[in-house]
């Protein structure tokens, strides 16, 4: 008994000294650098939801975005500033070599001289070389015939939208009299006038992708006909549809021709470039091979399928590692990387569902950083400790409804639903002010966005009066119902996104205020893209856009970008918004394609295919012990980019082992 009582006795203070152990020899968030030196070399970042296609021309999600733009590089990239500047192309020209179709060949010799007198006229260094004649089924400089007429062929140091113009100031209104008129046909045949634009890469050399094979222009061809494909189901096929060829001129140097006038036409070659030597017909046969496949699974097999997808090589700043599924991914620096190698050696993005879980680990420095809920935001960013990082996202969240299912086919029920929620009220009490609204499609940072469209007025009286102002009206219950069906709908949205979950259910009520019926449904990331978003299979769904910052909507808004896995999923189809969306690619003037994006906001907004919502304010943390390598080669504070993009010098981050100061 008595060696019991002191074992009973000693047993709480053993506990105690072992606790204290443990105390002074795991490393803290303070002493992690001095404890285990390795750790000041690797980022952590976590987020909600896990990564789906780790490939640059089929990702349509942020999680797949985040890890694409550090393992893949584009032809160009943004500048501090947004401009566009070099990536694996050292520079780039934009030409035109415009063809112009002519009766016969009488009159295409009487206009030549009036056509280069009028082109010398209208800017001096206007034609790269003198105007040509064409005569009917001769060839054109890129290879093309024109068997009816003849041309002339006019090669201009830039595009001339208004080219149309100049040349019938010079010929006369009815200069294409005998051409079938097909303006900017862009294909072989009897176009009066064909602009073809044209951009000229060249290309870096010495760069290799992560496994040692040299890029050269043979990658920009494919991943161009990679992107065109039909089996590959690319999100970005729209963006590259202009296109006419895409032609190798040499191993580092690259000619890409549109078939009409085509302004976004640079910004696209941002996209990441693919390994041709991984990815074409014999890479693909061997992979097929290997897994055994045949049959129809072989003939429908394409990148979608590849495991290239779970193991990408590309040229950019980190090389992957690892991917534990809904776990993390783990990417390594490029030490060979052509812009210089990063500051840090090791990557790790994490998958962590929970906000609260993100921010404890990122309070205990498993974490790197943390973007704060709405209502911690103020606490945050008085809080010493951390560096904090604010800006209007340019994006939104919104509420889509699937156009291609009754009611929501009905644009008054759209705008009824709409006009029953408060959303300043949500703003305001359910995002603590961290937000901002918006009436409609761009985002609201940039010129394209219209600010004097007005938001839908808060009115759950008037929307129920829309609503039976459209045959619906209340059942014994109190819903609203028509032909004996009640206005009843699911409405979805991705589980650990606390901000979209409160929305999803202040909406609810608010709808059920005016009698109407919503079920929330909240799934995992993968499972809410695969099952639900990608194949258009939803009533409703709760989302947000990050944008771009160029006004070309199109893979978005357009009628055509409505199949499965493209990004018009609530299948919004509208001529006149068609219409707009076209002439804003074919425009080139900043001023005009802002009066065009203003009117196509306002016609989206009329429409309501989303309740627009709000541009939410993002802030997040870095413990004061990251810093960037300033120009100088010394420690400087972290400075977000363009935009309030965070992680625009990433590269250039590293972590020290105590405060800097600053």
């Amino acid at each position: 008994m008595t060696a019991l009582r002191l074992l009973l006795v000693a047993l709480p203070g053993a506990l105690v000294l072992v606790l204290l152990q443990a105390f002074a020899w795991v490393p803290g968030y303070q002493s992690q650098g001095r404890d285990n030196p390795s750790r000041l070399g690797a980022f952590v970042e976590a987020s909600a939801g896990d990564a789906r296609l780790l490939n640059p021309i089929l990702h349509a999600d942020t999680a797949s975005g985040r890890i694409v733009d550090l393992v893949f590089d584009g032809l160009l990239r943004s500048d501090e500033r947004l401009r566009l500047e070099g990536a694996l192309a050292e520079r780039w020209q934009v030409t035109e070599t415009a063809r112009l179709a002519l009766g016969d060949d009488a009159l295409a010799t009487r206009a030549l001289p009036l056509v280069q007198t009028a082109l010398d006229a209208h800017a001096p260094d206007l034609l790269l070389e003198p105007v040509r004649l064409l005569a009917a089924g001769v060839p054109d400089s890129d290879g093309h015939r024109l068997a009816s007429h003849p041309r002339l062929e006019m090669r201009l140091s830039r595009v001339v939208p208004e080219l149309e113009s100049l040349l019938r100031e010079a010929l006369g209104a009815d200069y294409g009299a005998g051409v079938t008129r097909q303006h900017d046909a862009g294909a072989d045949g009897d176009a009066v006038l064909e602009h073809n634009p044209e951009i000229t890469f060249w290309l870096r050399h010495g760069v290799s992708f992560h496994d040692g094979h040299p890029f050269d222009a043979g990658d920009v061809v494919f991943t161009f006909d990679a992107i065109m494909d039909a089996r590959n189901l690319s999100p970005r096929r729209s963006s590259f549809e202009p296109v006419k060829s895409v032609i190798a001129l040499d191993a580092h140097t690259v000619r890409v021709t549109y078939r009409r006038l085509f302004s976004p036409a640079v910004n696209v070659w941002t996209i990441g470039i693919l390994p041709e030597h991984l990815l074409d017909e014999p890479a693909m046969r061997a992979e097929m091979d290997r897994r055994g496949l045949a049959g129809e699974a072989r003939e429908r097999f394409g990148l979608r399928d590849s495991e290239f997808n779970r193991d990408p090589v590309g040229t950019g700043p980190f090389r992957f590692r690892r991917w534990a599924s809904d776990e993390l991914i783990h990417l390594s620096r490029n030490e060979r990387y052509w812009d210089g190698a990063p500051e840090y050696r090791e990557y790790y993005y994490r998958v962590l569902p929970d906000s609260l879980t993100q921010e404890i680990e990122f309070r205990a420095g498993s974490v790197d950083t943390y973007q704060v809920e709405p209502h911690q935001a103020a606490r945050y960013r008085a809080d010493p400790r951390y560096r904090a990082f604010s800006s209007v996202t340019p994006g939104y969240t919104y509420i889509g409804y699937n156009l291609r299912r009754p009611p929501f086919d009905d644009p008054q029920v759209r705008r009824a639903l709409g006009m029953a929620i408060d959303v300043d009220a949500i703003i305001r009490y359910a995002l603590f002010g961290e937000a901002e609204r918006v009436t409609g499609p761009y985002a609201s940072i940039t010129d394209w966005y219209d600010p004097s469209v007005p938001a839908l007025a808060y009115d759950p009286d008037a929307a129920r009066a829309l609503l039976m102002s459209r045959g619906w009206t209340p059942d014994e219950d109190g819903w609203l119902a028509k032909d004996g069906k009640r206005l009843e709908f699911n409405l979805i949205t991705n589980n650990g996104n606390l901000r979209r979950k409160a929305v999803a259910s202040i909406v609810q009520q608010a709808w059920q205020r005016i009698g109407v019926k919503c079920n929330v449904q909240l799934f995992e990331w993968a499972v809410f893209l695969k099952d639900f978003v990608n194949p258009g299979e939803f009533d409703a769904v709760v989302l947000g856009w990050r944008l771009d910052l160029d006004p070309d909507l199109h893979q978005i808004w357009h009628s055509t970008q409505s199949d499965p896995n493209e990004l018009n999923f609530v299948g919004f189809s509208d001529p006149r918004s068609d219409e707009l969306i076209e002439a804003i690619r074919r425009e080139y003037d900043r001023d005009a394609q802002r009066r065009l994006a203003h009117a196509l906001h306002g016609r989206i907004a009329e429409l309501a295919p989303y309740t627009f919502l709000f541009a939410p304010r993002a802030t997040r943390l870095l413990d004061r012990k990251i810093v960037m390598r300033g120009d100088d080669g010394q420690p400087a504070p972290v400075r977000a980019g363009g935009a309030g993009d965070l992680f625009f010098h990433f590269n250039r981050w590293q972590r020290l082992d105590h405060d800097p100061g600053f």
